[in-house]
């Protein structure tokens, strides 16, 4: 029975709203948006990026999984810098209200900035288009992991940090034995969004500087108006980004059963 309800929860229910989706798709395309590519259209237009995923015949004419390599590892870099900058930043002005009242104004004048604004001032810093772009994410993407860190920080038992008194443990060792293990919770919630921001902001960073990867394949097929390659992209972003979040979610629970 329980065999069962999993196949219907985690199998059939997804795949119903998968084939409900793709029927909207082709009602759509077939009635009131007729240049919208019905599904099938649109395999057969993608059918050699997806079948030859790792081919390269030209420089934004490659398989859909080189670009989205490409797109992933900017996408990594700039996470990564903004989980070192955004994870101490977070534990600071956690532990401090004075850092709190002097910079919370700061962090919400900079978080509704869109990326758009930032990458122009990238490339005004740097000169280069990768460097900018690894700017735009990490900035961009790093403020949910400043915020909840600080959350946890603050949601942290006053007993667990009297014990630690009694104890007479070090500041490293309250760290990495008491405040770490408490805020993990909230620092893979933060991590989760910066994640999903920082893929969000890698479309955005390609289609302006026009470098390969999925925003940049997007934006030529744009420009070129061949509307099947961009819903491919549109559903390798949508895939990749849920992808994304499933391994962060397996990743969590690991280091909470550990």
């Amino acid at each position: 029975m329980n065999d069962r309800r999993f196949a219907f929860d985690w199998l059939i229910l997804p795949l119903l709203g998968v084939v409900a989706c793709l029927i909207l798709w082709s009602l759509s395309s077939a009635t009131w948006a007729p240049k919208l590519p019905s599904p099938w259209k649109t395999w057969e237009m993608s059918r050699v990026y997806v079948v030859e995923p790792f081919a390269k015949r030209g420089e934004l004419d490659q398989g859909i999984l080189r670009f989205t390599w490409y797109s992933l590892i900017l996408v990594a870099k700039g996470y990564f810098l903004s989980l070192l900058i955004a994870t101490p930043l977070g534990f600071l002005l956690g532990m401090s209200k004075m850092l709190t009242r002097t910079f919370d104004p700061v962090i919400q004048f900079l978080k509704p900035v869109s990326p758009l604004a930032w990458l122009p001032l990238g490339l005004v810093l740097f000169g280069k288009s990768e460097p900018a772009a690894i700017f735009t994410i990490a900035l961009c993407s790093m403020w949910p992991t400043v915020v909840n860190t600080a959350m946890g920080v603050r949601a942290i038992p006053q007993d667990y940090l009297n014990v630690a008194k009694v104890l007479q443990l070090s500041r490293w060792k309250l760290l990495w034995k008491v405040m770490i293990p408490a805020t993990l919770p909230y620092m893979f919630t933060g991590f989760r969004l910066s994640l999903g921001i920082a893929w969000l902001v890698i479309v955005a960073a390609e289609m302006l500087t026009g470098v390969p990867g999925v925003g940049g394949f997007l934006w030529q097929e744009y420009n070129s108006l061949i509307y099947e390659h961009i819903l491919l992209c549109i559903l390798t972003i949508g895939l990749v980004g849920f992808i994304l979040d499933r391994l962060m979610s397996v990743i969590e629970a690991r280091f909470k059963t550990a």
